[in-house]
């Protein structure tokens, strides 16, 4: 029997990147995986490979994470197919980089909307059902730049910080519930977002992390499983870096 066999999950944001290496983890360890994400088509071709592999993938398309109606729809529809929902992903993700003086308003909100107030809501939206059920893992994706700061990121970075402070209370409130929350904090990861930095800033790059390699997705989506697992049981409310020890100093 697989690690995750019998479970229901949700990775929002799982068509591409972390959130696809994510999808793919879980579902090869057993569980039942609904991908939440708006890039319908993307998030079809990725449901579509991993059906022809024999595994559980479905997609929701049609939800916005940041309307908690919405979200409770979507959960809703979940339980009354599959009876349960016991792990939540919390991936998606948008940026909108500017230096303080040039952000604008709308670039602010655009990002905490989807980046911290989706957190919120997807949270908000599934966690009822998992205290009925008295069981749940969830994971937050939050950032190392939510930790150290980044230049010209002041919504990413204010959202990334509130991911990690929202898990920590999480962490506190809902324990007792036997719902593990925990954060991960990944560092530089090959996705497409990495993509348009030049070659001689990766290496540069490469050449500052100690394990002298940029992430790959799957780092993190392993990262994410472990969490799942009943082996993390006794691990609640932290933020875990995964970035090859590039921050240590």
């Amino acid at each position: 029997m697989k690690v995750l066999e019998n479970k229901v999950a949700i990775v929002t944001g799982g068509a591409q990147g972390i959130g696809k290496g994510i999808v793919e983890k879980l579902a090869k360890n057993g569980a039942k995986v609904i991908i939440w994400d708006v890039q319908r088509e993307k998030a079809e071709t990725v449901a579509h490979t991993l059906k022809a592999q024999g595994l559980k993938v479905e997609v929701t398309s049609d939800i916005d994470i940041t309307k908690l109606e919405s979200v409770e729809a979507a959960a809703k529809n979940i339980i009354d197919t599959h009876g349960q929902i016991d792990i939540l992903i919390n991936n998606a993700g948008i940026v909108r980089d500017a230096s303080f003086l040039k952000m604008t308003v709308e670039q602010w909100d655009q990002v905490i909307n989807v980046n911290l107030t989706g957190v919120f809501t997807c949270a908000k939206g599934v966690i009822p059902h998992m205290v009925e059920k008295q069981y749940g893992k969830i994971v937050n994706l939050s950032s190392v730049v939510g930790i150290f700061g980044n230049f010209g990121q002041t919504n990413y970075v204010a959202a990334k910080a509130g991911v990690v402070g929202m898990t920590k209370t999480w962490g506190r409130e809902l324990g007792k519930y036997n719902i593990n929350v925990n954060a991960i904090a990944p560092g530089a990861i090959d996705t497409d977002m990495l993509a348009t930095v030049p070659d001689e800033m990766i290496t540069q790059l490469k050449n500052r992390i100690p394990v002298r390699r940029i992430g790959k997705p799957e780092d993190i989506a392993n990262a994410a499983f472990f969490l799942c697992t009943e082996e993390a049981s006794f691990i609640t409310g932290q933020t875990i870096v995964v970035d090859g020890g590039s921050t240590l100093g």
